[in-house]
């Protein structure tokens, strides 16, 4: 959420009107300390969960590192998928195909 945004939101509720006739420091500062809150709850979520929050000062930022390390790990899986089979003596690039798709289906 960026000032123009906030500044926009404050003015389609009725508190803030621009700098001629009502101050919007305090709005945009109270936005700032809801933002900060939302993005701590996110990254509270995401430790507990095992991931890591990089240097994610926002939420889009947060939201970006979890999609990369979801992303991540799921091709982890796979590849175990296919070095399990390849221990068990089952090869093939088909085969391993199959295998990582029926780990959705479990």
């Amino acid at each position: 959420m960026d000032r123009e945004e906030i500044i926009r939101m404050a003015r389609e509720a009725g508190l803030a009107y621009g700098s001629d006739e009502k101050p919007l420091g305090s709005v945009t500062r109270f936005a700032s300390l809801v933002a900060a809150s939302e993005r701590n709850k996110l990254a509270a979520w995401m430790m507990s969960q095992g991931y890591a929050t990089g240097h994610g000062d926002s939420i889009e930022k947060l939201l970006e590192e979890l999609e990369w390390q979801v992303r991540e790990s799921e091709r982890e899986a796979c590849a175990k998928v296919c070095e399990d089979r390849e221990r068990a003596n089952l090869y093939g690039v088909k085969e391993c195909a199959a295998a990582i798709r029926a780990r959705g289906n479990k």
